[in-house]
């Protein structure tokens, strides 16, 4: 199934995949402090923005990438990252370069991966009782974006988000449904890049894991910044960004 998606602008092909509770339009900053010309790819995750069905799965999720993006480059924050490495996982010629911000390859620990469904099965009923408003505002409040104000934050782009789509995508595709991906890292061979912020210290150590499993990725500890560090500096992104897209078109002597 095709996922909705918004192109801009002209040049490199690069698709974006959000966070949970954003939209495909939460990259507008990084479009803004982009000095290079790309054909940015906006997708709206499933049950998120203007995709409205929800009912998929991370494999399944990482075939409707698949289907919609245009052959280029990957990238993915957060729940964006998991459902990005996913896709890069299928072998799919159509990505030919894989970016993960705030990213991990899954709880590798059964009872763990067990809490957290229970836990994002309560957060999905917290959403459905209390409504999308309240429930953007508890989340922004989570430690996790405190790097974020409140001309940063996106909230109201967050609102164009349904009960129903956010709760769906929690119980289908969080981070508790997600089978660890670790032991088949060794298997993508195309350039990744790693990148968390040094404020976020659980990513940072996901981020040199997943970095010491990919034999050509590169990671880059964005100081100053926490969860969101994209949002929270996206010029110092969009330098890391420009910088390795450069290495990977380099040709071997």
């Amino acid at each position: 199934m095709k996922l909705h998606s918004e192109f801009v602008g002209l040049g490199r092909s690069i698709a974006f995949l959000h966070g949970f509770t954003q939209t495909g339009r939460s990259w507008q900053p990084v479009l803004d402090a982009a000095n290079f010309s790309m054909r940015a790819q906006l997708l709206d995750a499933p049950g998120h923005g203007s995709t409205q069905f929800a009912d998929r799965d991370l494999s399944q999720i990482a075939l409707d990438i698949v289907e919609t993006i245009s052959p280029g480059v990957l990238v993915g924050y957060s729940m964006g990252a998991r459902m990005a490495l996913h896709a890069a996982l299928t072998r799919s010629t159509k990505i030919s370069a894989l970016c993960l911000i705030s990213g991990t390859a899954g709880l590798e620990a059964q009872e763990e991966r067990e809490q957290r469904v229970q836990h994002d099965n309560d957060l999905a009923i917290r959403i459905e009782n209390i409504g999308v408003p309240a429930f953007i505002d508890e989340w922004l409040a989570n430690p996790l974006f405190e790097g974020l104000s409140d001309s940063t934050n996106q909230r109201d782009d967050r609102l164009r988000n349904t009960a129903t789509g956010l709760a769906t995508s929690l119980r289908m595709a969080g981070t508790g449904t997600q089978m660890p991906l670790w032991d088949t890292l060794h298997t993508i061979t195309i350039p990744v890049l790693i990148i968390a912020g040094e404020r976020d210290t659980k990513f940072v150590n996901l981020a040199h894991k997943l970095a010491a499993k990919i034999a050509n990725s590169e990671l880059h500890v964005m100081h100053g910044v926490g969860h969101t560090a994209h949002l929270e500096d996206p010029h110092r992104f969009v330098e890391i960004l420009e910088s390795w897209l450069s290495k990977c078109d380099e040709k071997p002597e």
